[in-house]
């Protein structure tokens, strides 16, 4: 079908808002030794895989990555806490490892322009089919979704890819085009981040019909692809499950890297904050037992009600897209993850899209929580709250620990909304399905 001048044009804005992403995070690089510090930190632990020295022993990727620059560049201690604790499942490994290969100097610019290209091809097929009901709209998200992926490019890490291969499967089994190419992006994607991925892929195994059957095809490719990567860390780490526990463990502790308490050297700054539940709850009480528990239970009780909605409804296109919106906040919020990880709220616009053609107020509402979230988890803007919000103290007390989490942590309380949102947007229409 041939495109109208106003499509062609706003697929041109939007490669134009993610050449200037790429362009400025590049520019962010900290240089030969402290840039792209997140890809580095998994090309170092391939590395040790093919070197065949176990990359979940700490310090080991640190100590590879030493060995190759001899000495001469001393990592940042952000660098250096991320080549001591490999945190990343082996299954990424084997899938990195053909760039892994390649010299630091080619494979960190290959990955960059990678993730460009996938990142751009999946913000214009969400845009292709959200311009059926808005152009404006579809287009004006798009772009602005594109031009806030700074943060990826300047570190490299492997949520660009990952995401942007889950949501390329969703299309391809939403639209019924490319079907196994779809299906082997999807199954990457899990392989990669299966905390980004997994609930998506649930989604299409509740909903029942050619949903569960394309669920359970990537389900197999999943296995497969995922199966020599254990083999083959199995050989040359027996212990390796044990050993990524103690990493995860290690960086989750008070203080460390993924500590989503107040402790945290980097949680609530900008771009690099966690944005899961149990960030906010820990304002209130910095006890993992109690932010854990109240995150469980509040995304427990939201996750189950969308699950019986998911089971008993009609797998049709408009419910599945409202299904998806409902989830992929939730999905974000129950464990850990950072801004990064949140560019699935992609997947949210073809539901918005949908709503806002409806007209009337739900369609405002649907524009104004979709809109929030996309805008508070985006570089820029969490960029600017940084400035605006790292010298304000608030009292201890209730009222002061409430403005805190208003004012410096947002994130999580905004997409809570949106999943509240779309939870009853999609409760209604499964209501109107007779």
């Amino acid at each position: 079908m041939k495109m109208s001048s106003s499509k062609w044009n706003a697929l041109a804005w939007m490669f134009l808002c993610c050449g200037f992403s790429l362009f400025s995070g590049s520019c962010m690089d900290g240089g030969p030794a402290n840039g792209m510090v997140d890809f580095k930190g998994v090309y170092y632990d391939t590395q040790c895989m093919i070197q065949h020295t176990d990359p979940y022993l700490v310090g080991e990727p640190l100590r590879v990555y030493l060995l190759a620059y001899g000495g001469q560049q001393a990592p940042s201690q952000v660098l250096r806490q991320i080549l001591a604790y490999n945190v990343y499942l082996p299954t990424s490994s084997i899938l990195i490892a053909p760039i892994a290969m390649l010299p630091w100097g080619f494979a960190h610019i290959l990955w960059r322009l990678l993730t460009a290209i996938a990142l751009f091809l999946t913000a214009s097929l969400i845009w292709s089919f959200g311009a059926n009901y808005s152009l404006v709209l579809t287009s004006g998200i798009a772009c602005f979704f594109l031009l806030n992926c700074e943060a990826i490019f300047a570190t490299g890490n492997t949520a660009g890819v990952a995401v942007a291969l889950c949501v390329i499967g969703v299309w391809c089994i939403m639209q019924e085009r490319f079907i196994w190419p779809g299906m082997f992006c999807m199954a990457v994607g899990l392989l990669i981040k299966p905390h980004d991925a997994g609930l998506v892929w649930l989604f299409f195994l509740l909903a029942g019909g050619v949903y569960r059957k394309r669920a359970l095809q990537t389900l197999v490719l999943t296995v497969v692809l995922g199966l020599p990567s254990i083999v083959w860390i199995s050989e040359i780490a027996p212990n390796w499950m044990q050993e990524l526990h103690t990493n995860l463990r290690l960086v989750s502790q008070p203080g460390g890297s993924s500590d989503p308490g107040p402790a945290s050297a980097l949680n609530g700054k900008g771009p690099s904050m966690i944005i899961n539940l149990q960030s906010d709850f820990s304002i209130f009480r910095n006890d993992p037992h109690f932010y854990n528990l109240a995150s469980y239970l509040v995304c427990g009780t939201l996750l189950l009600i969308w699950a019986i909605i998911t089971v008993r409804s009609r797998p049709t296109s408009s419910r599945a897209w409202l299904g998806l919106a409902a989830v992929i906040p939730l999905a974000i919020l129950v464990v850990y993850h950072r801004p990064y990880d949140a560019k699935l709220l992609l997947l949210t616009l073809p539901a918005c899209a949908i709503l806002w053609a409806g007209g009337g107020v739900i369609a405002w509402i649907a524009l104004l929580v979709t809109l929030a979230g996309v805008v508070m988890t985006a570089d820029l803007p969490l960029a600017f709250l940084m400035m605006l919000t790292e010298k304000l103290h608030f009292s201890e007390g209730v009222a002061g620990r409430m403005m805190t989490t208003v004012l410096t942590r947002p994130v999580p309380l905004i997409l809570l909304a949106m999943s509240f949102f779309y939870l009853w947007a999609y409760l209604q229409r499964d209501a109107e399905r007779g």
